[in-house]
This record gives structure tokens, sequence and C-alpha cells, in this order.
């Protein structure tokens, strides 16, 4: 019987991260899961154990924004599997302000956290896969990265833009080569991060259906995924090509 194939998730401890652990351990995935909250990585270690205890679970507490510690977990993670086929760059943050308005912090914080992090997180993976001469990177975007966004979200927009870019140019080194890449765009989906935002949308997913349709975008290995696909894959062009005082009635 061949063996389970590895997924390291980033931000596993709540949101989409978390789900994204259930369903792959669903599926029959084994599984490297970090976030800050070990408390919450432990639980969830549990939850898994109990319903597929064929399964295995590998915790680690990380703080993204810390390169070190970056580089030591999935170093480690690689050292308890051997092999990393998958990697999933899903740790982020959602705060933001509007510029020049003095909230420059919230705006650093986004930024390190969803690009510098993601950067870090991005090589650390990179280079699992050059050694080992296969692997599959994730990132998890965002619909706001299809255009430039107004006030508070401009900042998170940005970073979700620049993470994707990072992935396009991989994808273009590596062509006909074995490493995969993914970038996945979701829209509205609950999570812990969507509480602060938007509850009120129609287009709000719940956790469960929003976080299948990447699952199923992850295992097909697209190379791009706006989900749900529904109503994602038609708002993009709109998203993309609406005029500016159309957009902005929009968003």
């Amino acid at each position: 019987m061949a063996a389970a194939e590895t997924i390291l998730i980033t931000g596993a401890s709540s949101g989409l991260g978390e789900e994204m652990a259930r369903q792959f351990a669903a599926k029959g995935y084994d599984l490297a899961l970090c976030a800050r909250r070990l408390d919450r990585l432990e639980a969830l270690k549990a939850e898994i154990a109990a319903a597929r205890p064929d399964r295995r679970v590998e915790v680690r507490a990380l703080d993204v924004t810390d390169d070190d510690a970056v580089f030591e977990v999935f170093r480690a993670f690689r050292t308890d599997f051997e092999t990393i086929d998958r990697v999933v760059v899903n740790a982020g943050l959602g705060k933001g302000a509007k510029l020049g308005t003095g909230q420059y912090a919230a705006n650093r914080e986004t930024a390190m956290t969803n690009f510098v992090a993601g950067l870090c997180q991005t090589e650390a993976a990179m280079e699992i896969f050059r050694d080992q001469g296969f692997g599959h990177l994730v990132m998890v975007s965002s619909m706001s990265a299809v255009r430039g966004l107004p006030r508070s979200m401009a900042t998170y927009a940005a970073t979700k833009a620049g993470v994707a870019h990072l992935v396009e140019g991989l994808r273009l080194e590596f062509v006909g080569k074995p490493q995969r890449f993914t970038v996945l765009y979701p829209g509205y989906i609950a999570s812990e991060m969507n509480d602060q935002v938007e509850q009120s949308t129609p287009l709000l997913a719940s956790t469960e259906k929003g976080v299948a349709a990447m699952v199923a975008a992850i295992e097909k290995e697209k190379a791009q995924a706006y989900v749900p696909p529904l109503p994602w894959e038609l708002l993009q062009h709109v998203m993309r090509h609406a005029p500016l005082p159309l957009l902005k009635r929009l968003v």
C-alpha cells in the first residue's frame, strides 16, 4: 500500500486552515499543522485522531513572522515525515486602515504577516521541494488580489496580490519540472478573519462549503482557482474589467 501524502498547513488552528486539516484528514492525508495557538492545534489533532485514527498528525507552534522559526519548523516537519508532498501557505492577517490616516502600524502588521511572512514560508517550502525534486506549493491569496481595493482593504489586497505573483513566478521557473504550484483566490468564506469584515453579505459561503471548494482545487492541482467557483469565477471578470465608478460602488 502506498504511503499517504503529507500536507503541511500554516495557520491551521482556526478558520480555513483548521477546516482544511479536517477535510484532508478525511480524504486520507497525513498532516503537519502549525500555528501560534498550540492548544488549538492539540485539540484539532485529538479530534482528527478520534475520527481517523489511521492518520498521522504532527503539530508545532509557529509565529510566521519569526523567520528563523519558520525554517526551523518546516525542516522539523520534513524530518518527522521524511518528505513533504504539499505545503499550503494559509496563515494571514486581515487588519487594515485607510492609507494616510495615521494608522501605519496596522497596515505594516498586515504587510509583514501576509507578504513578508508569506515570502518566508515560500522560501522554506521551496528549500524542501528543490531538495526533494518534487512538491506542490499552494498559496492562499484572496479575491481582493484581483484588483486594487480602496480604504481599509488597500494594504490587504496589495499583500495578497504580491504573494500570488510569487507563486506565478515560481510556476514559470519550473515549467516542465515536477514541482507544481496553485494560487487560490477565496471569496467570502465564513472564518474568524471574516468575523470582523462582511458577515452580512449574501455571498458568504459556509466554512465547510468554501473549504471543500479549496480542497477540490488543490487536489486537482489547478494553477489558479476562484473559490467557491460560483459566484467568484464569474465575478473575477467583473472585478478585473469594471470601470472605476462601477467598481467603487461594488466594493
